[in-house]
């Protein structure tokens, strides 16, 4: 005879009906159907690795995401004051790249370099801020260096950003961010000095007076893609001032916007501590920002970061940061502005020093690279395991950043943790080549596709 399993139906009937008669089930109970057991819970996932990296971490292609929930709570590790102390580049030290990348010492000698941009013939202007100069360096020789270089501008105040227009292959004018004022010369294709004065265009920016002096000196600008709006940008004076009570902190930690002529002036975006470097996406002529947050907080917090930057947005500074995060420093001020601080789109290994930021457009690099964000890093001070030191790579999809980023040039740091380079500036040379800046070695680096062979010392 063959025996059937009972249904689950029937062992809890029988159960039910032994309890009923005052006696106790068997101590065996009938086999309940295989279909019917829990299945058993499953192994807890691995913890994600921490995205909190320092310098010994940083090589080419290694690919970094941190997001608002990686966040340490604040002062979760003690804030160090932790400068680096510049030596001379060692002896055959190259900066390292990925594969396939060639990196050559493009033009030497240079006065602390900082922001460089290229002009549509090809010829990169570079500013020497403290010296007040700005130098045009062309050509390029079989050696790799440059053939040729020059002063077109001195005699200025702390210069940083500057910008060629209109945009396109004939501009009029050099617009040229001093820490005060922005002026411009008129310039055309080829000039290697400059052809007239300077006019000014914007008499006072913040931080040009006596009340207002001192923080963040540097300021960008870029012009919209209707040559219609100037985009100037000015960092704190402070570290985490409290603007309401800081008349110095007025208009600060801003971009601000004007007309071409300087008309117009208005806030167009706030609460960004230090938007160092400032670009205009080719295609969506969205504005874009390299930003550099508060210290004080921990080795990791808050993330430098990356991001598009909205008409009217506000990014937290300083009551907030990356989201409605508070600082503790101003804690239950400004609740309403909790739920309007915008979370960036590319978050950066805190106090990284991201400066400058470029759109690739060349057609050296192989294809995944069109569009695609390239920011230099100067480096940390307030963090114990240095980082930044280099640039990354914003990857993107489309019009915007896919969220994380991937280290592109790197090795400025020896083993033992001297620093002998601090990459400020980046811009796209005519034939598709990176050039970067190092105000730390007084140098450019050329960074070229070979498609053979590794890039740098590896």
């Amino acid at each position: 005879m063959a025996f059937t399993l009972p249904t689950t139906i029937e062992v809890i009937s029988a159960i039910l009906a032994w309890g009923a008669a005052g006696v106790a089930p068997p101590k065996t109970a009938p086999a309940v159907p295989a279909a019917t057991q829990a299945a058993p819970a499953p192994a807890p996932a691995a913890p994600r690795p921490s995205p909190f990296v320092g310098y010994r971490d940083q090589h080419p292609g290694k690919r970094v995401l941190i997001t608002p929930a990686d966040l340490p709570p604040p002062r979760a590790t003690k804030s160090v004051h932790n400068p680096p102390h510049v030596v001379a580049r060692p002896k055959g030290a190259l900066p390292q790249a990925p594969a396939g990348f060639t990196v050559q010492l493009y033009a030497d000698g240079l006065s602390a370099p900082r922001l460089l941009r290229v002009a549509p013939n090809g010829d990169a202007f570079v500013v020497e801020s403290a010296a007040g100069v700005i130098k045009v360096v062309r050509g390029l020789l079989a050696t790799g260096k440059a053939a040729w270089s020059g002063v077109f501008a001195k005699g200025l105040k702390q210069p940083f950003g500057i910008a060629f227009y209109p945009a396109g292959g004939d501009p009029r004018w050099l617009y040229v961010a001093n820490t005060d004022s922005v002026v411009r010369f008129p310039y055309r294709n080829g000039d290697t000095e400059a052809r007239g004065a300077a006019e000014t265009v914007v008499a006072q920016l913040p931080g040009g007076g006596r009340l207002t002096g001192g923080g963040h000196w540097t300021r960008d600008v870029a012009f919209s893609r209707d040559g219609q709006t100037m985009f100037v940008s000015v960092g704190s004076r402070s570290n985490v001032d409290d603007p309401d009570t800081t008349p110095a902190e007025h208009e600060r930690a801003t971009v601000l916007a004007f007309g071409p002529d300087g008309s117009g002036r208005r806030v167009f975006a706030s609460g960004i501590r230090n938007a160092v470097g400032i670009a205009v996406h080719p295609r969506s002529g969205e504005l874009w920002a390299s930003v550099n947050e508060r210290d004080e907080l921990g080795d990791d917090l808050p993330p430098d970061y990356v991001t598009h930057v909205e008409d009217g947005g506000f990014y937290g500074w300083p009551w907030y940061y990356i989201g409605g995060n508070q600082d503790p420093r101003h804690r239950g001020k400004h609740p309403e502005l909790k739920d309007k601080t915008i979370v960036p789109d590319v978050l950066v290994q805190a106090h990284s020093a991201s400066l400058q930021m470029v759109f690739y457009d060349g057609k050296q690099f192989p294809p995944e690279y069109a569009g695609e964000i390239f920011a230099a890093q100067r480096g940390s001070w307030n963090r114990e395991p240095r980082t930044g030191y280099g640039v990354i790579r914003v990857p993107m999809r489309g019009t915007r950043a896919v969220g994380d980023y991937e280290y592109f040039l790197t090795g400025f740091v020896t083993a033992a943790g001297e620093v002998w380079g601090r990459p400020v500036g980046v811009a796209v040379a005519k034939d598709g080549a990176l050039l970067v800046t190092d105000d730390g070695g007084n140098v450019i680096w050329r960074v070229a596709y070979t498609a053979a062979g590794a890039g740098g010392k590896r």
